[in-house]
């Protein structure tokens, strides 16, 4: 069966995008029309379903890079601040943002918590069979268009 591996993430992520709107807990806060990504970013975003869009980018990267935390998980969606005259720096994007989304992902049962062996430590973010099944599901549907898109695909 086809893993999210093996079809690319830009295809992935609206396929789970448009899964993960029809879960109740994954929603926009009523700050989310009014917030920036990061402070590297001039403007909100202008799509409507950012929220779902970026619930779908967190869920795969846990995937890929789990366990993984709500800061570093913030800078994989960071970017250049620009400063003017002085040269780019890189910046973290939004820790809220990143940490209210693993929340949600969380109550839905996708995301679960990784704790030390004492369990006093939280070693962050993995996915539970839940999480990886809907994942693993959404790369299996989209198989067909990815090698119509991508025919290098077709050897995996």
């Amino acid at each position: 069966m086809t893993t999210f591996h093996d079809v690319p993430a830009d295809l992935v992520i609206q396929e789970l995008a448009a899964r993960l709107q029809s879960h109740d807990p994954i929603s926009p806060p009523e700050w989310a029309d009014y917030v920036k990504t990061g402070t590297h970013r001039e403007r909100p975003p202008t799509q409507k379903d950012w929220w779902h869009i970026r619930s779908a980018a967190i869920l795969r990267k846990v995937g890929l890079m789990g366990p993984i935390g709500a800061n570093h998980m913030a800078q994989q969606f960071g970017g250049p601040k620009d400063r003017g005259v002085k040269q780019n720096r890189a910046v973290s994007g939004s820790r809220n943002i990143a940490r209210t989304i693993l929340q949600q992902l969380s109550e839905c049962g996708l995301i679960e918590s990784k704790m030390n062996l004492a369990g006093t430590v939280n070693l962050g973010r993995v996915l539970t069979s839940e999480g990886q099944k809907l994942l693993d599901n959404a790369a299996h549907s989209i198989r067909a268009v990815a090698e119509e898109r991508y025919p290098g695909l077709t050897g995996y």
